[in-house]
């Protein structure tokens, strides 16, 4: 039996931002019960109940394990029931939380291989020891199964591409970077190897594509891209200058948004995570929070637990 815990449900920066006056933000910074703090978005999944793995290494990771009963040490002077760290971008929501994994804990690595490329390039990330971290390539489009700390962990992922743009530190200055298929950002399905049961875990995508909805339709769960409510959110409230599809997110409305596309997939559960502070979803009352969950969406907040 799989199990997941959200544990940040946030896109880049959290609610609050940190340098965000918004009337949201302010709302959160007073524990306004309808405006719920969430910290960057991140899932810990368990088959056994002893081996865990972090789909994508948030910067707020070391908090986040705080705030996780599953995730203390449990034995001896040190430990930790995480086996392993899925990270299937190299956006800084995706890798800056390996940092805080330093301390010569055993564990593994999980990431494509131009994922691996960047981190292998950044000579920060040799803080983790290769004696005690290793690192191992997802193939894109097949299953591998995860390495539990004294054996089998029962779980497995495949990891996919979607559409996507690279990372905004990795752009060519002056070049509109475009919109492909070919690994900048990938999705991840995970595998409950006893039950065969699965889940997809898609932080990041710029599109619907044929491709994606073939993998999709019919499926358990999706936690799904949420980034913002409009194409043009951040540009209408004057906090930004881009559309969420040149930040290389699909939004959520609209006739080529993710509620338009997930409406006849039958995909069973839907869950929107990875959402932006500007995204009036976050706000419990707001009509647009309505709006998704009167089209069958939830939306994440961090400690949100699902079993399949």
């Amino acid at each position: 039996m799989l199990d997941a815990v959200v544990l940040g449900s946030a896109a880049g920066g959290g609610f609050p931002q940190w340098n965000s006056n918004a009337p949201a933000c302010r709302r959160a910074r007073r524990s306004d019960g309808a405006a719920v703090p969430r910290s960057q978005a991140s899932i810990a999944v368990s088959a056994n109940q002893r081996d865990w793995f972090v789909l994508n290494a948030s910067p707020d990771l070391r908090l986040q394990i705080e705030a996780t009963r599953v995730l203390h040490p449990h034995e001896g002077l040190r430990s930790s029931p995480i086996a392993g760290v899925i990270v299937p971008g190299g956006d800084i929501d995706a890798i800056a939380g390996l940092l805080h994994l330093r301390e010569r804990h055993r564990f593994s690595v999980y990431a494509p291989a131009r994922v691996l490329s960047v981190i292998a390039a950044n000579p920060i990330f040799n803080v983790l020891a290769p004696d005690c971290v290793e690192r191992i390539e997802m193939p894109l489009d097949r299953q591998i199964e995860l390495a539990g700390a004294t054996g089998r962990s029962g779980v497995a992922v495949v990891a996919f591409a979607v559409p996507a743009k690279v990372p905004l530190y990795l752009e060519t200055a002056g070049e509109e970077p475009g919109i492909a298929e070919d690994g900048d950002a990938v999705g991840l399905q995970i595998v409950d190897l006893g039950t065969a049961k699965s889940f997809f875990f898609i932080p990041g995508c710029a599109a619907m594509s044929d491709r994606l909805r073939r993998r999709l339709t019919g499926s358990e769960l999706v936690f799904f891209d949420g980034t913002l409510w409009r194409d043009d959110e951040m540009i209408r409230l004057g906090v930004g200058t881009k559309t969420g599809r040149r930040m290389g997110h699909i939004s959520m409305s609209g006739d080529d948004g993710a509620i338009a596309a997930f409406r006849d997939l039958g995909v069973k559960r839907r869950i929107f995570i990875h959402i932006n502070n500007s995204n009036p979803v976050l706000l419990g009352e707001s009509p647009e929070r309505k709006l998704a969950e009167a089209a069958g969406w939830e939306i994440a907040y961090d400690g949100m637990e699902v079993r399949l």
